[in-house]
């Protein structure tokens, strides 16, 4: 396993002390630039759920949170079983989705990026993708961060997702994962594909990899990783966890230039 590689952080803004998942990675840095585009936009509360009948029928997996014209877009690049990435989750994500997301002043994107050191963190992400294949990604998302001291325990991830998800719903999301039985992706190195072990069986496999790759690209070394960006300019790119309070006053000192 190559060295850690410390991520160089913006800290002028942020109080809060980072204790975030390290990724072992080697010195190689991609040159890609992460586009503030990326993610796709979230349909807001209340649409209909999708109303496929089969996993064919299913549309791409979408998991962002709040309108796309908002000023303020949060990139987000964490791991279910990581629990720094809980941490933000917890402490930052959601409450900003119940108030500035809500209000529509902040568009969330998530990205996977599931550590190999984590032994469930690639299946967490494939129920999270199912889940947001039929329009359930922020339930199943708070069941996976809400339950993850429980589940990274004996891998028990279906439990919490059921939990969380109406049952036609769930259902639906057992078809999609019916085929995934070979391991995971997950993030190690920038040369190793993501699909090496995998296969192409998992049909949310093909929306997890490119996510582990984009994420080598910005470079993420560590989870969680987010980037801030207001009116499509980036403005921070940290891996530190922080509280909602903090990061709300932040928010404000864009919004009211």
């Amino acid at each position: 396993m190559g060295p850690q590689v410390k991520l160089a952080r913006k800290r002028e803004w942020i109080g809060a002390l980072a204790f975030g998942c390290v990724l072992t990675v080697g010195l190689w840095l991609a040159s890609a630039r992460l586009s503030a585009a990326a993610g796709q936009e979230q349909r807001p509360a209340g649409a209909h759920r999708v109303a496929a009948h089969s996993v064919s029928e299913l549309a791409a997996p979408v998991k962002t949170y709040g309108m796309k014209s908002a000023p303020i877009t949060v990139v987000a690049f964490t791991d279910y079983q990581c629990p720094g990435c809980r941490a933000l989750y917890e402490e930052a994500l959601k409450p900003m989705i119940a108030d500035y997301v809500a209000s529509g002043k902040v568009y969330l994107i998530h990205h996977d990026f599931p550590l190999a050191m984590h032994q469930y963190s690639g299946q967490a992400a494939r129920w999270a993708n199912a889940s947001a294949m039929v329009g359930d990604f922020g339930p199943a998302e708070a069941a996976l961060f809400d339950n993850q001291p429980s589940w990274a325990e004996n891998g028990d991830i279906s439990k919490y997702v059921q939990q969380a998800l109406p049952p036609a719903d769930f259902r639906r999301v057992e078809a999609i994962m019916k085929d995934c039985t070979t391991p995971a992706p997950q993030a190690t190195t920038p040369d190793v594909d993501p699909l090496g072990k995998s296969g192409h069986g998992c049909p949310v496999d093909a929306y997890i990899a490119p996510d582990i790759k984009m994420g080598f690209g910005v470079p993420v070394n560590y989870t969680p990783t987010y980037i801030i960006y207001y009116e499509g300019q980036k403005i921070a790119s940290s891996s530190d966890i922080v509280s909602w309070p903090i990061l709300k006053q932040f928010f404000d000192s864009l919004l009211n230039r």
